[in-house]
């Protein structure tokens, strides 16, 4: 008999944060919000622009799902266990912005990518931007997100062309956060251990096996590449003149790019991925405390040796950090690139597993876990009836656009 679960439920959520500050902060909200539109008729675009809006309609909407979810609003089912014990359960909102939904998403994702593993090393390396471009106003942001896909998969391919003479392949994923919800965008890069000539039909590896690009060549590189997106793409709510100011002051700063020691096997690739997609800034099981005063979360201090220490803010400012890590509608916060480009991935795939001799991965055949009785442990389970959704107030209003 399978035991029952031991780990214990968090005892703060994100949504108890939205609840007890939501309506001070949608508050705010909205009175910036009218303030922009008001601006909007009477100012130049550039200071209308640089207005910082607290929050956004998107912002909104993913701050109801996250208070909604697997509560009365969502609706509910009623099952009975094989012992007789009858549970509701309630639905998830699956809201990619929510705290509690995804993992189920994430690890079919990661199911998928398996059967794209080579027997090859995998090296992660990290592309991080220097303060001036973290500063950028809110409206710019994106622009400043795709410029720096952009520059680090060309830095990335430039040098697998130059010393690999091949194309890498390349699994690139978004971080919009530092381990105190501030602003910090960084992507981490996955990159397979080799490069594929299709002229030679052949797999090029790296002559070193301890690294696969050295970081400081990679740096200038990047720099460069960085800088020349941001002039070609120009940011939203930024003159020429400020955004020459804005380079000026972030090219004479530090840009480092993090290069870690390689995997160990494609299985330490998988575990890698399953920690770094779909999550959003903040865990339910980091919070310590949620009360009138403020918000209590931990976070680990990588100036300290990591070690683990607490912080305290405000609800208005706790939330504040957190929307601004909510991305828009339609935006890919995972990409692929190289031989793992989704248009000619799995044609480049079978010819790189023919050159080195390779066989594709058997597709796993993984069962999903049985809801089990947190009394007994008893595995069937039964649905009884389906419950409707029950219409509640929520504790963020929408936006009033009037």
């Amino acid at each position: 008999m399978q035991q029952p679960s031991s780990s214990a439920p968090p005892r703060f959520r994100v949504a108890d944060v939205v609840r007890l500050h939501g309506d001070d902060f949608n508050r705010s909200a909205v009175e910036q919000y009218r303030l922009f539109r008001w601006l909007a008729g009477r100012q130049p675009s550039e200071f209308v622009a640089r207005d910082n809006v607290v929050i956004t309609p998107i912002q909104r909407r993913t701050l109801d799902a996250i208070v909604r979810c697997r509560t009365a609003a969502m609706g509910a089912h009623a099952a009975v266990y094989s012992c007789g014990h009858e549970v509701i359960a309630y639905n998830s909102c699956r809201h990619r912005g929510c705290t509690r939904c995804g993992r189920h998403v994430a690890a079919q994702w990661v199911e998928a990518r398996e059967q794209e593993l080579l027997p090859v090393p995998y090296f992660h390396i990290v592309f991080t931007l220097p303060p001036a471009l973290r500063d950028v106003p809110m409206v710019a942001r994106w622009q400043v997100y795709e410029a720096l896909f952009q520059a680090s998969s060309s830095t990335l391919a430039r040098f697998a062309r130059e010393r690999l003479h091949g194309e890498p392949g390349v699994i690139s994923v978004l971080h919009t956060w530092g381990q105190t919800l501030t602003h910090h965008p960084h992507v981490h890069c996955v990159v397979a251990g080799g490069a594929w000539d299709a002229n030679r039909a052949a797999f090029i590896r790296p002559r070193h096996t301890r690294f696969l690009f050295p970081v400081r060549a990679l740096s200038k590189v990047f720099r460069g590449k960085m800088i020349d997106e941001l002039r070609r793409r120009g940011l939203p709510g930024v003159s020429s003149d400020e955004l020459e100011a804005i380079i000026a002051k972030a090219y004479s700063s530090p840009w480092v790019v993090y290069a870690k020691p390689p995997f160990g096997g494609p299985l330490q690739v998988l575990r890698y991925l399953a920690r770094y997609i779909h999550r959003v800034a903040i865990g339910d099981s980091r919070l310590v405390n949620v009360d009138d005063d403020g918000v209590t979360f931990t976070y680990k201090d990588y100036k300290d040796s990591g070690r683990e220490k607490r912080m305290t803010l405000s609800g208005h400012e706790w939330l504040r950090r957190f929307v601004q890590h909510l991305p828009p509608r339609r935006f890919v916060r995972i990409r692929s690139t190289g031989f793992l480009a989704n248009t000619t991935k799995q044609a480049k795939l079978t010819a790189i597993r023919e050159a080195i001799g390779a066989t594709a991965p058997k597709p796993s055949s993984t069962t999903p876990k049985p809801m089990v009785c947190p009394h007994c442990g008893a595995a069937r389970v039964s649905l009884i009836e389906l419950l409707p959704r029950q219409p509640s107030c929520t504790a963020i209003r929408r936006l009033d656009s009037s």
